[in-house]
């Protein structure tokens, strides 16, 4: 049997942010689901960002996650400023592609993470001072943050 018992609780943590009954409110697939995509490009100010850019904010971060996982260094491993937020365009770009390409990519690196043994949490993140564990429940916390985010920009 694999000692896998934290890295399922990381899996779990990721799974409820995403779509289970997290603590602090709705999951992150239910928010972005009730947000109008009338609504998804829209900025609050010019400073700001839309429902969209976050959207595609947090994709690219797990992207990185998943690439980072895999011990893919060809990819994933956001050095610019355009790989963190990438530019959107509403004539390219469509709110429900945006959800979609985020869950699969959330889909895909829980896939990843349960091949993966408790031990794995203690290396450290390729190109990054920190470990996995560090990355990974960075990952559930930076969700959740943006999710405020959005959840404050269908309030406007």
């Amino acid at each position: 049997m694999q000692n896998n018992k934290e890295v399922l609780a990381i899996i779990h943590n990721l799974q409820n942010v995403w779509n289970g009954s997290p603590w602090f409110g709705k999951p992150v697939k239910e928010l972005l689901n009730s947000t109008p995509e009338s609504i998804a490009f829209n900025k609050p100010s010019n400073a700001a960002y839309s429902a969209i850019e976050l959207v595609y904010h947090l994709h690219a971060w797990a992207s990185f996650c998943l690439h980072r996982v895999a011990k893919d260094i060809n990819k994933g491993l956001i050095t610019t400023e355009a790989e963190n937020w990438p530019a959107v365009n509403p004539s390219t770009h469509n709110w429900q592609q945006a959800i979609n390409a985020l869950e699969k990519v959330q889909q895909d690196l829980i896939a990843l993470l349960t091949t993966k043994d408790d031990n794995f949490l203690d290396e450290t993140v390729d190109f990054r001072k920190y470990n996995f564990r560090f990355l990974l429940n960075g990952l559930a916390q930076h969700n959740i943050y943006h999710a405020g985010q959005i959840a404050y920009l269908q309030k406007l």
